[in-house]
């Protein structure tokens, strides 16, 4: 029988019981170092050596093994948890799989599709050393100024949980033991995405109602479903920074969810209460606050480790609660296996796995299916005729490998070791356009414009916790001869493609922007174009490559076509022209709206009922596009929409169906939306939820009928109380295509107080 030195060693033991002896082994300073996740960089052996540092993160493949060798001159060798921020693919290994972004993922409405994007990440992440991404982001985008509107999945919460639960599914695989698994992380725990003036990481003004309304319930579905990790947000709720929050990490995660995992505070949460939010005179406070209120692993704070060694001194925290973080970390490192396989960096896997054939072609289909047909005249598809033609391929974006991929991808900057992916694994819409037409086609290029210039920010190079601060992006002015030469070559083609959208300094976080409207001369070179097509006739197609929703101009009206392609991936250009050349069929719908003005917001679909009025004095409120919108290149027409009975009560499931006909020649990807309406409620609420969802595929000519359900319980709101009830009384299902009402059936039914059978 094997013999060990501790009862830690043993894995035959459960990991309740080696995480309690291993607990019991350690000192003061051992237990506070667990707690800290630091970037690796020049101290990363005084980090672990010294300060017995628990996780690591933001770290190059020679310091991880570097790191390893550390590890082993601490007197309990207790394994490193490494983590990275893998939000669309391995954003910083070079020649990784560079998915859409989230927000773009998020418009395929196909949350497998998402599973398995997430699979491939974990598939190449694991073999690296990389434990944990901090993915998915579980935020509902609201104001659309905010800079990380691109890592969200949009603007509804049911559709939110749907891709955020598919996304750990992936992450996770068959279980945290599983070598090809990567701990998930829901985040930014809750409600950071409310800012004032979409100022990131500002206070989120709102009610614990207005949390458990919108913001908790994709949480709740997660926590409840095993992903391994939260992360806190940066912001206030109520006057109380997210990370001192009891109530919300005690009362709600851990108490009425009864969340048994591990939490991890975003970069410096702890720090920022001292130097930014100035809630806490230092950071003894700070430390204490922290642990009192449930916080577990505290990212990037180097003061927290004196900070807290000082808080237990002090009395101002207890010896009992430190002990209590500390163990669910050590639990999440004894699930996760690492005291027997530490899982450190694989080369021979890692150069078998990455960026392998199959993961390309999962990318592609994502891509595919990810772009939004918004508008067409019939411009689209190009090839409806064997006519040699030019199209002229316009904009600063049709050919900007590393802005297409977006934030978090390797060029954006967060990892100094990586300057952007290899340009040969990325297919730019002028890439994808010279491949998939005919042969004896032209294909012409012109930037036409520059988007902007960057400035040093005038109050200095880097924040008070020593970060870089971000330059100022200033709009670049026309370029009369760059603009020139876009119209020469427009005036030559048959069609024009414009490329125009967002760049990486007006992304994410830290970047919102003040407007929606295109940066510098992007503008004038759509002016121009449209010009071009007054005078000639001659169409031209609008591709939309930016991170959120943005507000083109005026003249955009007359283009023949406009599409949304978010920041699309390696893959993208590739699935742009297939799209554009009619080889596939767009099916994409929108996970967000798009504003007309940036005055107009907020313009997300699922507002509190009640105004005076229905628009602006000087403004319509429609939005420019809605949630759900998208166009394919046949037309289906909904009708028939039946229920199965007329009243419900709250145990049953509602069934109902709809008749699908294809009145065109080709074939269509519907994607067919069921919204409820309650109409009259005891406390205000939204005019119609998005319940549920199916894509049907259907032939040209095709007639289908589609059944769908959705449990009455699903049909509930938060009252006074902030209980989540369903409430009896009148209700209308509506089906269709988006969530605009004229492009919804309506069915009305009853829910009863009593049981119906």
């Amino acid at each position: 029988m094997t013999q060990y030195e501790h009862d830690y060693l043993n894995p035959d033991l459960s990991d309740e019981e080696r995480a309690g002896d291993l607990l019991s082994l350690m000192t003061r300073e051992e237990k506070i170092g667990q707690l800290m996740q630091l970037e690796a960089g020049e101290n990363l052996r005084s980090d672990i050596v010294d300060r017995h540092v628990g996780s690591i993160l933001h770290t190059s493949p020679e310091d991880l093994l570097q790191a390893a060798e550390y590890v082993k001159q601490t007197r309990l060798r207790i394994p490193l948890l490494v983590g990275d921020d893998l939000i669309h693919g391995y954003s910083f290994w070079p020649g990784a799989t560079i998915f859409p972004t989230q927000l773009t993922m998020a418009a395929t409405w196909n949350p497998e599709l998402l599973e398995k994007a997430a699979r491939v990440t974990a598939r190449e992440a694991a073999p690296t050393g990389i434990h944990w991404t901090f993915s998915p982001v579980l935020c509902i985008a609201r104001d659309l100024r905010w800079g990380r509107i691109d890592e969200t999945f949009g603007e509804d919460p049911f559709l939110i949980g749907e891709y955020a639960s598919a996304m750990v599914r992936g992450y996770q695989g068959k279980g945290l033991k599983d070598p090809t698994a990567i701990l998930a992380t829901a985040k930014h725990f809750a409600g950071y995405s409310e800012t004032q003036g979409g100022r990131d990481a500002s206070e989120a003004d709102m009610t614990h109602r207005k949390l458990a309304s919108w913001f908790l319930p994709p949480f709740e579905r997660v926590a409840r479903e095993g992903v391994a990790t939260f992360m806190l947000g940066y912001q206030s709720i109520d006057g109380t920074p997210i990370t001192l929050n009891k109530w919300l990490l005690n009362d709600v995660l851990r108490g009425e969810w009864g969340y048994q995992g591990t939490l991890i505070t975003d970069w410096d949460n702890v720090g920022r209460t001292v130097w930014e939010q100035k809630v806490q005179p230092d950071y003894a406070h700070a430390a204490a606050a922290a642990l009192n209120a449930g916080n577990d692993l505290v990212m990037t704070t180097p003061n927290f480790y004196t900070g807290a060694a000082e808080a237990l001194e002090k009395g101002l925290v207890s010896e009992s609660v430190l002990d209590a973080a500390v163990r669910r970390v050590l639990l999440l490192k004894f699930r996760f296996g690492l005291f027997e396989n530490p899982r450190l960096p694989e080369p021979d896997a890692v150069s078998s796995v990455m960026g392998a054939e199959e993961h390309t072609a999962i990318n592609l289909e994502i891509a595919r299916r990810s772009v939004v047909l918004l508008k067409n005249d019939g411009a689209l598809p190009l090839m409806k005729d064997e006519d040699t033609r030019t199209i002229a391929v316009l904009g600063p974006l049709a050919d900007d490998a590393q802005t297409q991929l977006g934030d978090w991808a390797g060029g954006s900057g967060q990892a100094p070791w990586i300057k952007g992916q290899p340009r040969e694994k990325i297919i730019t819409v002028l890439d994808g356009l010279r491949s998939q037409v005919p042969d004896e086609w032209q294909v012409t290029y012109s930037r036409g414009a520059d988007i902007l210039n960057l400035v040093a920010n005038p109050k200095g190079e880097t924040f008070p916790d020593g970060q870089p601060r971000p330059k100022i992006a200033s709009p670049a002015p026309v370029d009369a001869e760059l603009l020139g030469a876009a119209v020469n070559n427009a005036e030559s083609a048959d069609v024009s493609v414009l490329v125009v959208g967002d760049h990486i300094e007006l992304i994410g976080e830290g970047r919102s922007t003040a407007t929606l409207n295109l940066f510098g001369a992007q503008n004038a070179l759509i002016d121009a174009v449209a010009e071009v097509h007054e005078k000639t006739g001659k169409p031209f197609v609008i591709v939309m490559m930016a991170s959120k929703p943005l507000v083109l101009p005026p003249s955009a009206e007359k283009a023949s076509a406009i599409l949304w392609v978010g920041n699309p991936g390696m893959q993208g250009g590739r699935a742009i022209a297939e799209i554009m050349t009619g080889a596939i069929e767009p099916s994409g719908r929108l996970p967000i709206s798009f504003a007309r003005h940036v005055g107009q917001q907020p313009v997300y679909y699922n507002q509190i009922r009640g105004q005076h009025g229905d628009r602006y004095a000087d403004l319509t409120q429609e939005p420019a596009f809605v949630f759900g919108q998208g166009l394919s290149y046949t037309r289906v027409d909904y009708s028939g929409l039946q229920l199965d009975r007329s009243e419900y009560s709250v145990e049953q499931t509602l069934h109902a169906r709809v008749t699908l006909h294809n009145e065109g020649s080709r074939p269509s990807r519907e994607t067919v939306q069921v919204y409820v309406r309650d109409l009259v409620t005891s406390v205000s609420w939204v005019d119609k939820e998005l319940k549920a969802y199916k894509q049907v595929d259907i032939a040209p000519g095709e007639t289908k009928t589609v059944d769908l359900e959705v449990a009455v319980r699903e049909f509930s709101i938060v009252n006074a109380e902030a209980q989540r009830v369903v409430e009896p009384g009148d209700f209308e299902l509506l089906v269709g295509t988006s969530s605009r009402d004229e492009d919804l059936l309506v069915a009305p039914f009853a829910v009863s107080a009593a049981e119906k059978e």
